[in-house]
């Protein structure tokens, strides 16, 4: 079984330490490989979606989780306020109320919307030390957000692209969902405003899911304080479920805020607001993929793309003039030393690698490179500038598959 808690210290991906403290693990150079891919895909995906990227603070005025109801409902998840200068300043449980007040900072139209607003942003939750594991429950957070201002007869739609959006990436990453879940407020919970609102925002989630075809199972108790939302949810190695990516619905934000939009008739109107993130928090996301792939991630992805080993120390420069031609393409790669071990010792030792280029006196007088593909396929050797062409054509693609047979 691949506990992501296990392997992820053994292959140097991200650790703890006392110091630091529970919950707040830091990453490893190949684990920031990793979660740097992760991020960039995202950002590249969500432009291309016609969203728009912004940073915001990590802080905010307690004041502002007043208006936004996390105060009243989430208090008892956040970390105390500290004392600055006559203010109260609160280490952020979510970005949704930063996105609202960006969106307030000027007048709209109701030509501009859909207005989608993204960021991979740090957010804070006091868990429990009981609770804290790995990844996956950590008080420090990068979360993939993104809110959506829109009309009302625009939340299905940008519900149902947002959720295509989660399949592609699903695809891409190599993950496999285990259900999709519409999650509606439940007895005795901490919820705002009216059944109607509720009922509304629940309606519109379940016209996406239909129009996307999903199959989805409606579970009470587990929406969010300020509406119902779509779950998808994967499974560890051990079997237990958990929550990767979302998509909800908020009628309330808008209000809290007094968000507005001038419509075609021309009077003033509310947004609705639609959160949604395709891989949830960075965090989480990563220990699944740890767990999915056994640190076996798809080329695009993985710490190290391509490991070189030159036979002996003549080859060596020949090996590091192939690293440069690879570093000019944007992958990943390292020369392994003849003087670290035997060539079959550095070959296990890089066996996570989805590729190593073999060089020998042969490959080398030849411009050329023998392959090995982490699935135990071996290429005929062929000119080093069109393997590490083939290489980055299929991380460039962010396929799951190792290798195009048809170049």
């Amino acid at each position: 079984m691949n506990d992501h808690r296990k392997l992820g210290r053994e292959l140097s991906l991200f650790d703890t330490d006392p110091l630091i403290g529970a919950g707040l693990p830091y990453w490893l150079p190949d684990g920031a490989a990793v979660r740097h891919a992760l991020e960039e895909y995202i950002r590249e995906a969500e432009r291309r979606a016609g969203y728009r990227h912004v940073y915001s603070p990590v802080l905010g005025k307690r004041e502002l989780y007043e208006v936004s109801g996390h105060w009243s409902h989430y208090s008892d998840d956040m970390f105390p306020p500290m004392d600055v200068g006559g203010e109260q300043l609160v280490l952020r449980p979510s970005l949704c109320p930063h996105h609202a007040l960006m969106y307030r900072r000027r007048a709209h139209s109701y030509r501009e919307l859909p207005l989608r607003i993204a960021e991979i942003g740090g957010m804070h939750r006091s868990e429990l030390s009981g609770v804290l594991g790995g990844l996956t429950r950590v008080r420090a957070i990068q979360l993939n957000d993104a809110h959506i201002f829109c009309t009302l007869d625009q939340v299905a739609e940008e519900a149902r692209a947002a959720l295509a959006m989660i399949g592609r990436a699903y695809r891409a990453l190599g993950v496999v969902p285990v259900r999709h879940r519409l999650s509606l407020a439940g007895p005795g919970g901490k919820y705002v405003g009216s059944p109607e609102m509720w009922s509304r925002a629940a309606a519109l989630l379940t016209d996406a899911l239909d129009a996307a075809g999903l199959d989805y199972e409606a579970v009470e108790g587990e929406a969010a304080f300020y509406g119902p939302k779509i779950d998808v949810q994967v499974a560890d190695a051990a079997g237990r479920e958990s929550t990767l990516s979302t998509v909800q619905v908020d009628f309330h934000q808008p209000e809290q805020f007094g968000l507005e939009y001038v419509g075609a008739d021309g009077a003033k109107h509310r947004p609705v607001m639609v959160h949604r993130s395709i891989v949830g928090s960075v965090e989480r996301a990563v220990a699944h993929l740890i767990e999915q792939h056994g640190g076996a991630f798809p080329a695009w992805l993985a710490p190290v793309q391509l490991v070189l080993q030159p036979l002996t120390e003549a080859e060596v420069p020949y090996a590091q003039a192939l690293l440069d031609q690879c570093l000019d393409k944007g992958l990943r790669a390292e020369v392994a030393h003849p003087a670290d071990g035997t060539l079959g010792a550095r070959i296990r030792a890089a066996r996570l690698a989805p590729y190593q280029a073999v060089v020998g006196p042969r490959e080398s007088s030849a411009g050329a490179v023998a392959l090995r593909l982490r699935d135990g396929r071996r290429p005929a050797p062929m000119p080093a500038a069109e393997a590490v062409g083939r290489i980055a054509s299929v991380v460039g693609a962010r396929s799951t598959e190792l290798w195009d047979e048809q170049p």
